[in-house]
């Protein structure tokens, strides 16, 4: 991996995924701040409905919960702090990766973080320890997948610690937000914790078996190849079928194995090269 120099503190382009992540999410904020202010029982089934619950997902499989809470915001601030590192964090990536990649990344650690949070419900009810109910916000997981992706891709590229004007190099920023987490696991928090680390783990995982243009550019790739073998396959046959009938007009014409005509009187084989 080529070494990186420093960066300012300044945010990246805004675009591509980048952008659709932050207006998603600004606008499923905006239509819960609404349905909150028109009327709050609105606003609790929207909230308990689309966050994310281990035991709602998988006692009494609410299977869309573990992508719709990505969108459920709580608190201007908390909002306001998630996307500001989303749009810092997708954006960096973006200018090294397609924006398939990144929506990739993003969805993978998000689904990543509320997987682990029902592994650790299981593994509670399991070993027979109280869990209070609680519920998954926000699209921290995301923002950690992808904090991951940069400490291991670019961990030599400095980055200003905010507020204060100190550069630190981003593989250090991922193992203190790491241990930040590992901490939290002995606290109140800990479902959160531990699912931010599922998501930490979910992005390494991505990083390790995504295709680096993208799993849809992958598809394409392999869908014109099968379609490509196909058209060949149809082209052998058709000149196999060829040959049939030029031996029964009493000539013989030769095929090779792309089904491409043999000119055995002429040497010289440039047409095909």
């Amino acid at each position: 991996m080529p070494r990186i120099g420093s960066t300012p503190f300044s945010f990246p382009e805004f675009r591509g995924a980048t952008r659709r992540l932050i207006l998603w999410n600004l606008a499923a904020y905006f239509v819960l701040l609404l349905a909150g202010a028109v009327n709050h029982d609105v606003f609790n089934w929207i909230f308990w409905h689309l966050s994310f619950s281990p035991d709602a997902f998988a006692l009494h499989g609410w299977l869309w919960q573990p992508i719709t809470y990505s969108f459920i915001h709580q608190g201007i601030l908390g909002t306001l702090l998630e996307l500001l590192s989303l749009w810092f964090l997708a954006g960096f990536l973006e200018t090294f990766h397609s924006d398939t990649w990144v929506t990739g990344l993003y969805a993978v650690s998000v689904l990543g973080t509320a997987l682990a949070a029902v592994a650790l419900f299981f593994v509670g009810n399991f070993m027979g320890i109280d869990q209070p109910p609680a519920a998954l916000t926000g699209c921290f997981g995301g923002i950690f997948g992808m904090l991951v992706a940069i400490g291991i891709l670019y961990g030599d590229m400095q980055f200003m610690l905010f507020p204060l004007p100190i550069g630190i190099k981003a593989r250090y920023i991922a193992i203190i937000y790491g241990l930040i987490a590992i901490a939290m696991l002995f606290g109140q928090q800990r479902m959160y914790a531990f699912a931010e680390l599922g998501g930490a783990l979910a992005g390494w995982f991505y990083l390790r078996v995504a295709p680096r243009r993208g799993y849809s550019f992958a598809f394409s790739e392999k869908w014109y190849g099968l379609r490509n073998r196909y058209y060949r396959w149809k082209r052998r046959r058709a000149a196999r079928k060829f040959e049939v009938y030029m031996r029964s007009q009493g000539r013989t014409v030769k095929f090779d194995s792309k089904g491409r005509q043999i000119d055995e009187d002429r040497d010289d084989k440039s047409r095909w090269n």
